[in-house]
């Protein structure tokens, strides 16, 4: 049986959120988990090495490129999970979702290969990260940097991760108990989360026409309730090209996203 989309937006919006035990298993279930993992987008941790990475663009980063790609690689087993929680049910859910432009993905490609990437839930100014997966060196990473720019750009206030894991952990992530996360997801998801679809759709079609942002900051033309997922991609190519390579914009992307996540508000 389909997930109802409504039903699934609407219990992001309280807290809630599907899971399976195995990616064959047929069941799907609602969980709600006692201590929360969220990113604070103000305290994302890049080490060293990563900064290089990012800052020589060794991955090409897209959005919204290869949404069920990026879904269908997640829920595959890896050496470190040999299941996963997204079983057909979810996958299907997310990928109409998608389609309605709720969910989102980022995704590293090298040589023309996807090798990492992430995808999630957009749901007013918060972003429900989902999961990552990484077939290179720092590819993940690189993709969660990436989203954090994105969010701070475009000015969500909320990165919730579900679970804490010891990779969340060394890249910023705190866990914080079910109230404290219910009381950030109240500022940043409306009470009535059908009105930021709403609004969200005519965000969306706002930004396309939308002069280029100036500087690194929040778009002024997104909704009060509403983050703006594009702000990112009119930032580093203001000139509309569709892909961003360092001879697109006029610094490296790089340099640009990590000065996004050091810029103070």
């Amino acid at each position: 049986m389909a997930l109802d989309l409504e039903l699934l937006v609407m219990a992001y919006a309280n807290g809630v959120f599907p899971m399976s035990d195995a990616r064959d298993d047929p069941e799907t279930f609602w969980i709600e988990p006692e201590r929360r993992a969220i990113i604070p987008l103000d305290g994302l941790k890049l080490s060293g090495s990563l900064r290089k990475v990012i800052r020589q663009d060794r991955f090409t980063v897209t959005t919204d490129r290869a949404f069920p790609q990026v879904i269908a690689m997640c829920a595959e087993s890896a050496a470190d999970r040999r299941e996963t929680w997204i079983n057909a049910e979810i996958e299907s859910a997310f990928t109409a979702m998608h389609a309605q432009g709720l969910a989102h993905s980022v995704e590293c490609w090298r040589n023309g290969e996807l090798v990492g990437g992430l995808y999630g839930l957009a749901l007013g100014r918060a972003f429900f990260g989902e999961s990552m997966f990484s077939r290179a060196t720092d590819a993940s990473k690189v993709a969660l940097a990436w989203l954090v720019a994105r969010l701070r750009v475009g000015g969500f206030r909320l990165l919730d991760c579900q679970f804490m894991t010891d990779h969340l952990k060394s890249l910023g992530a705190v866990e914080i108990s079910q109230q404290a996360y219910l009381s950030l997801l109240a500022k940043a998801v409306p009470r009535d989360p059908r009105a930021a679809i709403g609004a969200a759709g005519g965000a969306a079609q706002a930004a396309v026409s939308a002069p280029p942002v100036p500087g690194i900051s929040a778009s002024s033309g997104a909704s009060s309730t509403v983050g703006d997922w594009s702000s990112l991609d009119r930032l580093l190519a203001p000139d509309g090209l569709s892909v961003v390579t360092p001879s697109s914009s006029a610094s490296s992307p790089g340099k640009l996203i990590l000065q996004s996540l050091t810029q103070t508000s």
